[in-house]
């Protein structure tokens, strides 16, 4: 299959977006999978030719991380923590589950094409393990019968909602994100819960501040004030979602 006009446009966009444009290559490879469901033979020489670098050069980038696919996935690639602590949780038996479940192996696909599965390492979600992913997106503090009914779902068409995050889009919806072109959906869903803000709330409680430390950047600049606004506004976010969840869960136990 060969890449279209506006899909080579597209790859030259966002290797412009950087001084060098090799340092675009990442996300150009994860729109070539956006379009042609893997990592083609064809775009990997298109990303070549734009980046004037060798077909070899690109192909070495697109082996080495696990995130690009040298085959098709489904729909929803599903991908279960099998690393030390969501193991021990309850990962490993999750992974047993969906393989018998969905009759596949690790990194095969359903027959209809819907689910992918593969085991994966850390998620950097301690804090709800056992964690699974379904396209980059968490799916929290699961079981395996909450496993069976999330793919179940997303088999049947039926709308999923990530439990840190938006609504679950297709794995080449997701993949066109990671190129940089965004789908207005950032801003859906929580995006972070009571487990991960524990320790804010322990420092405000005991009045724990960060040291200034001699290396610190001089307070008061523009680009300072704008970074610290910024964190405020993500934490207060994140604190109003969570004490909503917390009110809607007593409005259920009355």
């Amino acid at each position: 299959m060969a890449i279209d006009d506006k899909t080579y446009d597209e790859l030259r966009e966002i290797a412009a977006r950087y001084p060098q444009g090799r340092s675009g290559l990442l996300p150009m490879l994860h729109l070539v999978q956006s379009v042609e469901g893997k990592v083609t033979p064809e775009g990997i020489q298109v990303c070549a030719e734009i980046l004037d670098i060798s077909p070899a050069e690109v192909s070495g980038v697109a082996t080495f991380y696990t995130m690009y696919k040298r085959r098709p996935v489904g729909d929803y690639h599903v991908g279960v923590c099998t690393n030390t602590l969501c193991a021990v949780m309850g990962g490993d038996l999750i992974f047993e589950r969906l393989k018998e479940h969905l009759e596949v192996g690790n990194d095969e696909t359903t027959p209809d094409g819907k689910v992918s599965l593969e085991h994966i390492e850390c998620n950097a979600a301690c804090d709800y393990a056992p964690v699974m992913m379904v396209n980059w997106e968490f799916m929290d503090n699961q079981t395996p019968e909450s496993a069976v009914r999330l793919v179940d779902d997303l088999r049947a068409g039926n709308e999923v909602h990530s439990t840190r995050g938006p609504r679950l889009c297709t794995w080449r919806e997701a993949e066109r994100v990671l190129a940089g072109f965004p789908d207005d959906l950032a801003d859906e869903g929580p995006s972070a819960g009571k487990a991960s803000l524990a320790g804010v709330e322990i420092a405000r409680t005991m009045g724990w501040t960060a040291p200034a430390g001699e290396a610190s950047a001089p307070t008061g600049s523009t680009a300072d004030t704008k970074v610290g606004a910024a964190e405020q506004a993500d934490t207060a976010r994140a604190e109003s979602e969570t004490k909503a969840e917390a009110g809607q869960a007593e409005e259920g136990k009355s």
